[in-house]
């Protein structure tokens, strides 16, 4: 175990405990919520922000009115604990989503511990929290001490060393695995380290499909993944991720305890994340992978139809071309009803044999009936054909050279959201960035709050001074949108820059003027150079352009771990670092080595993504403009996360460049300039320069970054 989960197991263990505590809360007056604030605000250490406090009455206000809230936070806000207060105090049991390990992880091991050790003289009670993760994400014992490994790790243990021990890094870890599963609390693979590779987690972890169920398995009251979701049952705020919320509010499956509160922190986040739960794929690896496992339980006749649809379907997407898929060729029809009517054989074919001499005979077959449950299922969701869907081949180095496959996702989830999230609860969702062009209307839309049922963002004494009408299958989702600001002096700390001399980007990365700016750019700020690209190849160009022309240090994304190029980026004031889209949220480099962050171009979806260019032509067949609500609205958020970088701590200061005209020169450019923070805004290259310069010379030294573990 290590030091970090310490803090959650206590929690868990005291909830486990004093289970009934929880069942004794009793909401505190809305008066009291700056009272509650500040005490956990100096409990943390932290400094009380009106933003904050506004953010916290407001959520406050949200529950007691049964309405929903769209909060804007800026960086340094402390929205945490803004939410976090508001629904303790409420009395009700609260679930937290997050998109993030890293948020997960602050909430449950900092801000929580504190922020209940700071209330609970108030309260008169110690509220109780937990994690609650996808049940891929805790080691099964039954895996661990049974040994029934999936279908990648054979030949796990050869060769071996003398002493019988594996020699592969495969089989090293899986030992490491077993022998960690006697020591952990959790199972939780976030709680080992150092950590493992999919393919070796893969080994002693099941999906929901392939677990036996803690009734039938033999572990199943050690069962990690049980005991989880037991002290959830038993938590006053559990803390979950988007895909967890995705399944328990879209796909009906009650993975989430009953609760009055849902609060969405890193929202901006949440449509994509839906989006990729909601999405299914047939895939040639996972077809063959349902013969192998069908061929040691199913009939023969069952087992061949299968293969046989395999092998059919494979030829097929060697040769098959990548693009939307707007009605299925009778080819690719047939091969996909194959493999349909194949799964449905082996499935009864599944509960109809039994093995009396396979060992872990329930195991074997439950594993292989998961495989061939997600074929049937994906294959009639693909010949279905809905209205609502976007089918598309995709060609993709993870499926092997020369291979492709179907990908089948939802048109839109703002409907399903819309249905499945709002009905039962209050819902808080909240990020630095969701207004886009000045407004809610855009995100709010997308996560299925439409702008014809908000309400004024600011209540007044008449407004509704009544708790509303509750929720339920009728219930409207009325809605309000505020902007609580950010304690950063935006316009005084930074500066964005738009290269409006620069030519148009075109589809070549290689833009010899781009280039030459990003030079000039990086000399005058003497590295500190945070390079936000919209595509690998343009920032593997750039990289190796700035090496021939720079001394300054480029790191480039994928050459090393994320983890480990942020702290070395962050340990040198004049190093850079350049990477694609993941580098555009979430990096937190406080401090003077991040004082230049340049964007290369606006980074549109591509033209030829079938599912973004599929929600577009839908949007504009129903009268609207697809290229603002769509294209333009994913642009702009992934430019205001990108700007975000810039600002992290107070005395922060430096330059946002965007080396891409068109943020000037285009009509459209005012939404993306409104969409990020307020900095002070030029095209005057040679002032830039000057800034940057002054910047660097007058900058404190940079402070090196331990590294953990």
């Amino acid at each position: 175990m290590t030091n970090d989960s310490e803090s959650h197991d206590s929690e868990s263990q005291r909830a486990a405990d004093l289970g009934d505590e929880a069942e004794e809360a009793v909401a505190v007056p809305r008066s009291r919520i700056p009272e509650l604030l500040h005490a956990a605000v100096a409990a943390v250490g932290g400094v009380e922000r009106p933003g904050q406090v506004r953010m916290a009455e407001a959520v406050a206000d949200a529950v007691d009115h049964g309405e929903h809230l769209l909060v804007q936070a800026g960086t340094g806000t402390g929205k945490s604990l803004a939410y976090l207060v508001p629904a303790l105090a409420h009395g009700d049991r609260v679930v937290v989503a997050t998109a993030t390990l890293a948020l997960q992880r602050q909430l449950v091991e900092r801000d929580l511990p504190r922020t209940v050790d700071a209330l609970h003289p108030v309260l008169r009670r110690r509220p109780l929290y937990a994690m609650l993760k996808g049940r891929s994400n805790y080691l099964c014992l039954h895996r661990a001490n049974e040994g029934t490994p999936s279908d990648e790790g054979e030949g796990l243990f050869d060769p071996v060393d003398a002493l019988g021990g594996p020699t592969g890094k495969l089989g090293q870890d899986v030992l490491r695995l077993r022998d960690w599963a006697d020591e952990t609390d959790t199972g939780d693979r976030d709680d080992l380290s150092p950590g493992v590779s999919d393919k070796a987690w893969a080994q002693l972890a099941v999906t929901s499909k392939e677990c036996l169920g803690a009734t039938r398995c033999p572990y199943g009251q050690e069962c990690f993944a049980e005991k989880a979701r037991e002290r959830a049952k038993l938590a006053d705020v559990v803390v979950t991720n988007h895909a967890m919320l995705a399944i328990d509010a879209i796909e009906g499956a009650p993975v989430l305890p009953e609760h009055g509160l849902l609060i969405v922190d890193e929202a901006h986040e949440l449509v994509n994340r839906v989006t990729g739960a909601a999405t299914a794929e047939l895939t040639v690896g996972a077809v063959n992978r349902a013969v192998k496992r069908a061929a040691r339980l199913a009939n023969e006749k069952a087992v061949d139809a299968l293969q046989a649809a395999a092998e059919n379907y494979h030829g097929l997407m060697e040769t098959a071309q990548p693009g939307r898929v707007e009605e299925l060729p009778e080819y690719l029809a047939y091969a996909v009803t194959a493999i349909r009517d194949a799964s449905r054989q082996v499935i009864t074919s599944l509960g109809e044999t039994r093995d009396k001499g396979l060992s872990d005979e329930d195991a074997v077959r439950k594993q292989a009936m998961a495989s061939a449950e997600t074929l049937h299922e994906t294959a009639d969701r693909l010949l279905e054909g809905s209205e609502y869907d976007v089918v598309w081949i995709e060609r993709s180095d993870r499926y092997g050279l020369g291979t492709a496959s179907l990908r089948v996702a939802p048109l839109s989830v703002s409907g399903l959201l819309r249905e499945g999230l709002y009905k039962e609860r209050s819902v808080v969702l909240t990020s630095a960035t969701l207004k886009l062009g000045g407004d809610f209307n855009g995100v709010a839309a997308s996560v299925g709050l439409p702008s014809e049922t908000r309400l004024p963002d600011v209540r007044t004494a008449g407004d509704n001074p009544e708790p509303g009408p509750g929720f339920g299958e009728d219930a409207v989702p009325h809605w309000r949108g505020i902007d609580v600001g950010s304690p950063f002096k935006y316009p005084k700390q930074g500066i964005l820059y738009v290269a409006k001399h620069l030519a148009d980007p075109g589809r070549d990365p290689e833009r010899p003027d781009m280039l030459d700016e990003l030079a000039e750019l990086i000399g005058a700020a003497g590295g500190r150079t945070l390079g936000l690209f919209s595509s690998m190849r343009g920032a593997q160009a750039a990289a190796e352009a700035m090496r021939e022309r720079l001394d300054h240090r480029i790191l480039l994304q994928g050459e090393d771990t994320l983890g480990e190029l942020i702290r070395e980026f962050a340990s040198d004031a004049t190093t850079c670092l350049f990477g694609t889209l993941s580098l555009w949220q979430g990096v937190d480099v406080p401090g003077s080595a991040c004082q230049l962050v340049v964007m290369d171009r606006i980074p549109f979806p591509r033209p030829d993504d079938p599912l973004m260019s599929a929600r577009q032509r839908d949007v504009e067949q129903r009268g609207g403009n697809g290229f603002m609500a769509v294209a333009a609205t994913h642009a702009a958020l992934l430019m205001a996360q990108g700007a975000g970088r810039l600002v992290r701590a107070a005395d922060d200061r430096g330059v946002v460049a965007v080396l891409d005209p068109r943020v000037e020169t285009k009509r459209y450019g005012s939404f993306f300039r409104s969409s990020m923070p307020e900095f002070w805004y030029t095209t005057d290259r040679n002032q830039v320069r000057r800034s940057l310069a002054a910047i660097d010379a007058s900058a404190a030294p940079v402070r090196p970054v331990v590294k953990r573990g």
